[in-house]
């Protein structure tokens, strides 16, 4: 939703952008947004409470096991496209506030909230994850950033090999 908006305001090159504008247009993009609507479109029929009939199990399921692999495929095109070059500074920096800051503001609001030790653990590691996907496919949408997020998950993913080790010692030493 960020980086929505924050496309909206500066993205543009508009000097004065009404806010009501900036709403509507992010809630323009964000309902006609294939990941969200498929977000909504699984929500309400899950609240309904009725089965999947079998066909359409094995449809989801079939699409559930390709998306990650043709997410990460796409992004790896972009990779082989945009090399890891230029953007490298603030991919640095976007890696280091992903794997470093995140866990460690997760580790303080899990310790602020009181949560049991196995969701605490849960939560900290998964906040030290590198990022997914998405950043990349937005950057790609928007037709902007794509080289920034491409390099940007590269680093993290490569980066998270120590810094995931360090946050499972961490919350181990923290919560047992």
């Amino acid at each position: 939703m960020a980086s929505i908006i924050l496309f909206e305001i500066f993205g543009r090159g508009d000097e004065h952008v009404h806010p009501l504008r900036i709403i509507r247009r992010f809630f323009r993009k964000l309902l006609s947004n294939p990941l969200i609507i498929g977000i909504l479109a699984g929500w309400v029929w899950r609240i309904t409470g009725l089965p999947l009939p079998g066909l359409a199990v094995r449809l989801v399921d079939a699409l559930a096991n390709i998306a990650g692999p043709v997410a990460l495929f796409a992004m790896g095109l972009g990779l082989c496209r945009f090399g890891i070059s230029g953007n490298v500074r603030p991919a640095l920096a976007l890696s280091a506030l992903k794997l470093l800051l995140m866990p460690a503001v997760a580790l303080g609001l899990v310790w602020l909230f009181g949560l049991p030790p196995l969701s605490a653990k849960v939560a900290v590691v998964a906040a030290a994850l590198p990022s997914g996907v998405n950043s990349y496919l937005i950057a790609t949408q928007f037709n902007t950033g794509q080289a920034l997020a491409s390099n940007q998950m590269t680093i993290a993913t490569a980066c998270a090999v120590v810094t995931t080790a360090f946050w499972l010692t961490v919350v181990v030493h923290v919560f047992g």
